[in-house]
């Protein structure tokens, strides 16, 4: 596990100091209501729910809005595993994959089980010096336990040259 993750998951504890975050890293995702309800080495949550904002003409959150909560339960289990690494390790999502079980009313709240994997991944890519990629499922389910989507997003890993460092 990477040995700052406890510094990183404090920098974003409080609900307040995450939205600070959105709003300065991802600002359609602070504006589209995303909250952080977990964050652990192992599993990352993260929750959306219906307004007007973010809804499709449907009745039910646009499927963009899903992408983007399930597409943050991974990254953010990818930058808890990076942060302050040494070497420094750059990310990159190249493929991410979506399917849909149920219309998306009310809260839903997109779980990431794979910090350890990441967390892999990354020390992999540290270790040989060469890019991993890892695929990550997260799960949408409503306020009834139901899935409502499930995605699979995949990010590549690796490891920045001290040259590369030291010239960019």
């Amino acid at each position: 596990m990477n040995p700052n993750f406890s510094s990183f998951k404090n920098r974003l504890a409080s609900p307040f100091s995450f939205r600070v975050f959105l709003l300065t890293k991802l600002p359609s995702a602070y504006f589209a209501g995303l909250q952080l309800k977990k964050l652990e080495a192992e599993e990352a949550i993260i929750g959306v729910s219906y307004k007007w904002f973010n809804k499709n003409p449907f009745g039910s959150l646009y499927f963009a809005i899903l992408s983007m909560a399930a597409e943050a339960s991974t990254g953010i289990l990818c930058m808890s595993a990076l942060y302050k690494r040494q070497p420094s390790v750059s990310m990159l999502i190249v493929k991410i994959e979506g399917n849909f079980f149920k219309k998306a009313t009310g809260e839903i709240l997109f779980t990431c089980p794979d910090g350890l994997k990441i967390q892999q991944a990354v020390e992999d890519a540290i270790a040989y010096g060469e890019s991993k990629s890892v695929t990550c499922q997260s799960i949408g389910r409503n306020e009834s336990g139901e899935t409502v989507a499930e995605f699979f997003c995949t990010w590549s890993f690796k490891a920045r040259s001290k040259k590369a460092m030291e010239h960019g």
